[in-house]
């Protein structure tokens, strides 16, 4: 029973605390990303950014479980963590791209994809233990996706008249 729960436990990198809240931090954050998107009723809304920030928090810190196995391990564990930033730009953009259509000579869910994207990256910063860097990137994102669609209208860009992003 023991070695049951000490498999259960683990031998995690950093306290269980830490972990949830990186964990909660990318759902947070990319939830923020997604209720935009919820509030102009896009297909990829709340639910699927959060996923997706999710996704990419809990492959960084499987990531750094791995890079520490390395270290007690040596040779024997070959480990990239680049690779890890390669998988999930090439998951979230699988995703993005089933978003993405044209249809009557317009393009249309690319600010959608565009945020999964970003939700991607957000939830892998959150995951390394980047905030600033996490929280800033959303920020920005939400002033890009709804302040500037306003001045963009106020403009009379073709974006502001028929954006279906």
């Amino acid at each position: 029973m023991e070695t049951v729960l000490n498999e259960l436990a683990g031998d995690p990198v950093m306290a269980w605390q830490v972990i949830a809240l990186r964990l909660a931090g990318a759902i947070v954050l990319t939830g923020l990303i997604g209720m935009e998107r919820e509030l102009v009723d896009k297909s990829a809304g709340l639910r699927t950014h959060m996923l997706i920030g999710l996704a990419a928090c809990l492959y960084s810190l499987v990531m750094l479980s791995v890079l520490d196995m390395t270290r007690e391990h040596g040779a024997h564990i070959r480990a990239d963590p680049i690779r890890l930033i390669e998988a999930v730009t090439q998951g979230v953009a699988f995703l993005a791209a089933g978003l993405i259509i044209f249809a009557r000579g317009e393009v249309r869910g690319l600010t959608t994809g565009a945020g999964m994207w970003l939700a991607g990256a957000v939830g892998l910063a959150c995951g390394l233990g980047l905030w600033l860097l996490a929280a800033m990137a959303t920020g920005l994102a939400l002033v890009i996706i709804r302040f500037l669609k306003a001045l963009e209208r106020a403009l009379g860009t073709r974006a502001g008249r028929g954006d279906r992003g």
